[in-house]
């Protein structure tokens, strides 16, 4: 696929392409970007880097409703215990894209680091996976815990009118892509603020938790072992809910060209964050059995409104504002990242050349990130979304373990990679299994929607024989693409 070169300046326009052969001038071996070249500017310091991962980890699931977990291991002695496995587990994914990070210092995260191992088939596929349902559904599922929840105080005594949800969510969407679009310093300050929101909103739970405990309010956790036993099916169901609990570790591999650094900050940046929201998770979780049963927690809608309730009166109205904040972050931290996945792809010629272009001034991703916007909207106001994560949640775990398969297959066709963080080997084969059997599992256990999801993602084959290899392609279709 042809591409042109990157022009210097530009005379009347406000965007400049990324440099050809799908690279960028400031990332080409680390040298300096060539005098008059747009580029992004290394602005991710290792205090950002952290923002990003925590900020994007942390969502609305935590504060809300972590009860697919209890409901699955059915005790909570082993919800306690998925919670930690979970976390642990997503430390050795960090890991492991920490390697990742430091080897190819390219951005674009999971597209990248397929495109690098398998080639140019499954990359594409991810991405288109990535473009048309999964990031928009995610984008709008977590948007409307934002609406919802900004607008609780103003509806404490009756319900929340559906539209007014919508109509909220849609002005936060279009927001986030603003400011996305404006300006990353601006972006990764926002997320640096709302991260420590997040932080104080999880120790907010966990400090009168800690002092239930010191009080001897430990019923709950009498017997934590007894109760339904788990089945074979559950498990994974359980695994599930805390790994889409745990997930946004990989979000700073998106943007490794950005990162001052790299082969430090990464490696440093994932296992600071993971190790405080794994610590996080799991105190929020004693925290609420402090208080709230078992039983009592599988029946609430929103366990840590339930829980402040109960212990704080008044102060209870301030737990959705923090909630509507944890939300509005992974929003940020998300558009943040993904965007430059499709920037990545369309430099490697994988979808169309304009999103590509950077900012002449803001130096941003600008149609990067707004591309997203249109396709959200659609889904907000029409869309199953929950139905389509669920189709496509196996989708992210599949191409998430055939990425750190990857890297145990980097390892030996390409054992001369200059490799500054390296980790033992049992690691990622260790977790590659654990995504793919419990992707098996769900193929099993839910054929019919993961059914679904593997069709949709099958659709990428013949897209990609469209797109991308079919190289006589009528002048109107070329024009369309961007060619």
């Amino acid at each position: 696929m042809s591409r042109k070169a990157a022009v210097p300046t530009v005379s009347n326009g406000s965007y400049l392409q990324g440099q050809a052969n799908g690279r960028l001038s400031s990332m080409d071996r680390g040298q300096p970007a060539q005098e008059g070249k747009v580029v992004l500017k290394k602005k991710v310091t290792l205090l950002r880097g952290i923002s990003i991962i925590i900020g994007t980890i942390i969502g609305a699931g935590i504060f809300i409703s972590p009860k697919g977990i209890l409901k699955n291991t059915g005790s909570v002695g082993m919800s306690l215990t998925v919670w930690t496995a979970c976390g642990i587990l997503s430390l050795f994914g960090a890991l492991c894209y920490a390697e990742l990070g430091t080897c190819i210092k390219k951005s674009g995260g999971h597209y990248t680091y397929i495109l690098e191992a398998f080639g140019p088939l499954p990359a594409f596929v991810r991405v288109w996976v990535e473009l048309l349902i999964i990031r928009p559904a995610a984008t709008a599922v977590i948007s409307l815990a934002f609406g919802r929840y900004i607008l609780e105080p103003f509806f404490m005594q009756c319900e929340i009118p559906e539209l007014a949800i919508k109509l909220i969510t849609a002005v936060g969407i279009t927001l986030v892509m603003v400011l996305n679009s404006t300006s990353v310093s601006w972006s990764a300050r926002i997320q640096m603020f709302l991260t420590f929101c997040k932080l104080v909103a999880i120790l907010i739970i966990i400090v009168p938790g800690v002092i239930q405990l010191i009080k001897g309010e430990t019923q709950h956790f009498k017997n934590a072992f007894a109760g339904n036993d788990a089945s074979v099916m559950g498990l994974p169901l359980a695994f599930y809910s805390g790994m889409y609990a745990y997930s946004g570790w990989f979000y700073l591999n998106f943007v490794t060209e950005e990162v001052e650094n790299p082969e430090k900050n990464i490696p440093l940046a994932i296992c600071i964050s993971m190790i405080i929201v794994t610590v996080g998770y799991v105190l929020t979780n004693v925290a609420y059995f402090t208080t709230i049963s078992a039983g009592d927690l599988l029946l609430s809608k929103a366990v840590a409104v339930t829980f402040a309730e109960r212990l704080m009166g008044n102060f209870s109205l301030a737990v959705p504002v923090f909630v509507a904040l944890s939300c509005f972050g992974s929003m940020n931290g998300g558009i943040f990242a993904v965007s430059r996945m499709f920037f990545v792809a369309s430099r490697e010629g994988h979808l169309p050349e304009i999103l590509s272009m950077i900012h002449v001034r803001k130096h941003t991703p600008l149609p990067a990130v707004i591309v997203l916007h249109p396709l959200t909207m659609i889904m907000l106001f029409n869309g199953d979304l929950y139905s389509l994560l669920n189709f496509l949640s196996f989708a992210r775990w599949l191409f998430i373990g055939l990425v750190v398969a990857g890297l145990i297959y980097l390892r030996y066709k390409r054992p001369d990679m200059p490799r500054p963080f390296k980790v033992p080997l049992f690691i990622p084969a260790l977790f590659s299994f654990t995504c793919l059997f419990m992707v098996a599992l769900s193929l099993y256990s839910d054929p019919v929607n993961t059914g679904i999801g593997f069709a949709i993602t099958l659709t990428g084959i013949p897209a990609y024989y469209l797109f991308i290899v079919w190289d006589k392609k009528p002048k109107w279709f070329r024009k369309l693409l961007g060619k």
